[in-house]
């Protein structure tokens, strides 16, 4: 597939970014600045040893994509949505946003919209089929392509074609993923996050995950 990582110059878009390319996938990054996109898909390049990601500006890599995942921060996520909904008509938006609460990053912050991906449904509209995913993988594991990542992945969507297409992303990045449910489950999702960054803070774990268990 050809992916577009909006946002892509992050930890976290980048990190998956690297891992897609890895498996096979031609990526995109996206962001603001295209040059800075440029940027760094050099560099992930260059630790790839592989030319399979190139750099542009989020409309651009957005339009260029056959599959679009969002990574930018929460402040950026209207404004990010906005810019690209000409250019994501038709498509899968993967939306890995987290509200955080900026008193607290520890505590579970729901927006307005009751989370970041029914925010994005909203602001996209039904032509564009959004699922909710990875936002509970920490960054620091994604860029270590020869390390097994200790954490499973919640998918959340209302379109179940749409869902099986983001599983396979996730398998192809080495995790395992999990249908869960409707896209008004994303708030859950999301809300896991700073529960799992309030752990790390609270008992020295560097990068904690989820895992289902019982299956």
């Amino acid at each position: 597939m050809r992916i577009a990582v909006l946002g892509g110059t992050g930890k976290e878009g980048s990190g998956l970014a690297l891992r897609w390319a890895h498996a096979g996938h031609e990526v995109i990054i996206g962001s603001r600045d295209a040059e800075k996109a440029r940027r760094v898909a050099e560099e992930l390049n260059l630790a790839l040893g592989a030319g399979r990601i190139r750099g542009a500006d989020n409309a651009g890599a957005a339009r260029d994509a056959e599959i679009v995942v969002l990574t930018v921060p929460y402040a950026a996520h209207k404004d990010t949505l906005a810019n690209v909904k000409d250019a994501v008509q038709g498509k899968v938006l993967v939306d890995v946003t987290v509200p955080i609460n900026p008193d607290d990053f520890t505590r579970v912050a729901v927006p307005p919209g009751g989370s970041a991906s029914k925010e994005a449904q909203a602001i996209l509209g039904q032509g564009v089929k959004v699922v909710t995913a990875f936002q509970n993988i920490s960054a620091t594991h994604l860029k270590k392509l020869d390390a097994v990542i200790d954490c499973d992945v919640l998918v959340c969507g209302d379109d179940d074609a749409a869902k099986r297409i983001v599983m396979q992303l996730v398998a192809d990045a080495g995790m395992k993923a999990w249908d869960a449910g409707p896209l008004d489950n994303a708030v859950v999702v999301e809300g896991l996050t700073p529960i799992l960054l309030g752990i790390n803070k609270r008992h020295k774990v560097k990068g904690a995950g989820i895992r289902i268990t019982g299956a």
